[in-house]
């Protein structure tokens, strides 16, 4: 038996980039940063950040090009998948990717994005009703609300 999954929590680096297969399916690119923190040898604290290619198929992807935004903080569930490549010198590349089978947006509507129109964040926040929190705690959201 064997697994590979893959659960991530971090913050877009880019806007999603969808494209489209010659049989129709979407399919969207966009990276991913995750921080660690940590001490070195003589005690300093460091963070170290890890970038991520990930790919997102069919509805899901048409639902991260919609809504997700450079900056946007997510949960995502995936694989890790290799991909073998030849460069533009001949050599032979391998290269790592996260396919993405399931995603959640975290925090609330101005976290770190931009909306699509291009308002500051302190503009979206009061024009429309700030999602709950991290903790579960502020406004109730119904599943009406979630665009999933």
């Amino acid at each position: 038996m064997s697994v590979n999954k893959v659960i991530l929590v971090g913050r877009l680096g880019r806007d999603p980039e969808v494209r489209y297969t010659s049989a129709g399916q979407p399919v969207a690119n966009f990276s991913m940063a995750t921080d660690e923190t940590y001490k070195d040898r003589t005690g300093e604290r460091q963070k170290r950040t890890e970038w991520h290619k990930i790919v997102v198929w069919g509805k899901q992807a048409e639902i991260a090009q919609k809504y997700l935004r450079k900056g946007s903080l997510i949960y995502l569930e995936g694989r890790i998948q290799s991909r073998e490549y030849t460069d533009r010198d001949q050599n032979k590349r391998t290269s790592f990717e996260i396919v993405c089978n399931n995603f959640r947006m975290l925090g609330g509507r101005g976290d770190g994005a931009a909306p699509s129109g291009g308002a500051a964040a302190d503009e979206t926040e009061a024009a429309a009703p700030a999602a709950a929190d991290e903790f579960g705690h502020g406004q109730e959201v119904s599943d009406e609300d979630i665009p999933f």
